[in-house]
């Protein structure tokens, strides 16, 4: 049996995005906001040792992973004791890329092609971006981080293209919500000619990407509304050519 499982390094984040509820309480999960400690890592991937099932691991939850003080050296040693994917048969990162620099980039995508495990084994690098302009940005996210965003998205695909690697997939996210749904033609559109420069196929979606390609994710926003946010996702999909009128587009497992 496969099973998605999310290891979260910190409920710590440095951003402040409205449809996130890491950003609606100071208790994330009802106590203080922490760091996951060293030996507590160590000791929860020696667990997935030879596990029975398939274990598909992300260090990831309500925080940014990135900022952890030991992201790196975490990130590191998993992929070093995964040796033949006894610990996890996939990986995949969730992050926001404000502390995705580009010598960052280059260790994710040195680990992606690490020697001993299946290649397909670190599928993706998950950008939560949302915005297609500097003013948008600070509306939805809080903090004035787009253009250290958008230079850390294109050094990264460009460090995977001069590796000559194939992963990981780089997945950029838009959640459609009032303060962003004008720039959703604007930001398919940017992020487009990124992906299109690389000469690899990729897809554009209105539901969760294929760990087979890069893709640009039009997401649904979860609020107390949900059939408003659905029918302004399903508009800005309509707009944009992945969707007809009455389509249904919100899969049951969609978040």
């Amino acid at each position: 049996m496969a099973v998605n499982l999310n290891l979260e390094l910190t409920d710590h984040c440095n951003v402040c995005c409205p449809m996130c509820s890491q950003s609606l309480r100071s208790l994330a999960h009802g106590e203080a906001k922490s760091f996951m400690a060293w030996d507590t890592w160590r000791r929860v991937l020696a667990g997935l040792a030879d596990a029975p099932d398939e274990i598909h691991l992300c260090p990831h939850w309500l925080g940014e992973p990135t900022v952890h003080p030991d992201f790196d050296r975490m990130v590191e040693y998993a992929f070093a004791m995964n040796r033949d994917n006894r610990l996890f048969r996939t990986f995949k990162l969730h992050t926001n890329g404000v502390l995705l620099q580009p010598q960052r980039s280059r260790l994710l995508i040195r680990l992606a092609a690490s020697p001993h495990q299946a290649a397909d084994t670190f599928t993706t690098v998950h950008w939560s971006f949302d915005a297609a302009s500097a003013t948008t940005y600070v509306a939805v996210k809080g903090a004035d981080h787009y253009q250290r965003v958008a230079d850390n998205l294109r050094a990264f695909v460009q460090a995977r293209e001069t590796a000559g690697s194939l992963w990981p997939r780089a997945h950029i996210a838009f959640v459609v919500q009032p303060q962003n749904v004008h720039e959703v033609e604007r930001f398919v559109e940017q992020w487009a000619a990124l992906l299109g420069g690389t000469g690899r196929p990729w897809d554009l979606t209105a539901d969760w990407p294929s760990h087979e390609r890069d893709a640009i994710y039009i997401r649904p926003l979860n609020c107390a509304d949900q059939a408003a946010a659905d029918a302004m996702h399903a508009a800005a999909c309509v707009r944009l050519g992945i969707a007809k009128e009455g389509d249904v587009l919100r899969a049951p497992e969609s978040f």
